[in-house]
């Protein structure tokens, strides 16, 4: 965890401090050592949350795009469950940065529990997933604007275990800049996978990180998925039509015009 509580405030890791759980109220452990991100910890394998995962430089990187007020937030439900969220903005949307691999019954779960949650995943961990989706990326149709795709098989070009989420997911393949070194220095594109299909096809919209860290500030859903699915949905009627009354057209043209090849009479003397 990157908080605790030490005298009721919130704090990060740093050596000397004595913290306690935000969740469930029990004495940390500091982690400040050379290996890995400065962090809290729950004594031995103990946790209060059973979604809690190791945080790797990556997470950090993107928790920094916004206000540590917003960061590791604990939420819960009218059940009395309660798990703490990477991010929760103050319009509600819920950001979850998830760089493991992640079973099928715990992203359902999440998705059930925070409502509003729209996903961040590391495309660089494995490094066929960025190569695979550079090589298949010509599989997209043309844009109906200068940003949006759809795909007929996602699972070609973006890792498959995230293309039946019911919530935005947004894949990051190319992470943060190695060579510079200011905190935060991000790469150019994202490219956010929309949930539920239409006639059969996904929906791809690519995004720049600045614009999206800047929205998901302001507004309560940064990819407007209705919009855009009733933009698909009227195209793909638009060429459907078309594609119909084309082969109408077709069809007329190649049909024998009348008398043109009947066989003509036996001349009677």
């Amino acid at each position: 965890m990157r908080f605790a509580l030490v005298n009721d405030e919130r704090r990060e890791a740093s050596p000397g401090l004595m913290g306690y759980c935000p969740g469930c109220s029990q004495q940390m452990v500091l982690k400040c050592g050379s290996q890995r991100v400065w962090h809290w910890a729950h004594h031995g394998a103990r946790n209060c949350d059973t979604w809690w995962e190791p945080e790797t430089p990556w997470h950090r990187r993107w928790k920094n795009q916004f206000p540590l007020k917003w960061q590791e937030i604990i939420r819960h439900d009218e059940k009395g469950e309660k798990h703490i969220a990477d991010v929760i903005t103050e319009n509600g949307l819920v950001v979850e940065f998830q760089h493991s691999h992640l079973p099928a019954p715990e992203k359902a779960a999440r998705e059930a529990f925070y409502g509003n949650l729209l996903w961040i995943v590391n495309g660089t961990r494995l490094k066929r997933d960025r190569h695979r989706f550079l090589k298949r990326e010509n599989l997209f149709r043309l844009p109906y604007t200068n940003h949006v795709f759809i795909t007929r098989s996602p699972e070609l070009s973006l890792p498959s275990v995230w293309v039946k989420c019911t919530k935005p997911v947004v894949f990051d393949f190319e992470g943060f800049a190695v060579a510079n070194e200011i905190p935060g220095a991000m790469q150019e594109k994202l490219w956010c996978l929309l949930p539920g299909r239409i006639d059969g096809y996904a929906t791809v919209v690519g995004i720049s990180r600045a614009w999206f860290v800047d929205v998901a500030q302001t507004r309560q859903a940064v990819i407007p998925v209705q919009a855009i699915t009733r933009m698909v949905t009227s195209e793909l009627r638009r060429q459907r039509v078309s594609a119909e009354l084309s082969a109408r057209r077709w069809d007329y043209t190649m049909r024998p015009r009348s008398g043109l090849f009947r066989n003509p009479r036996r001349r009677r003397y």
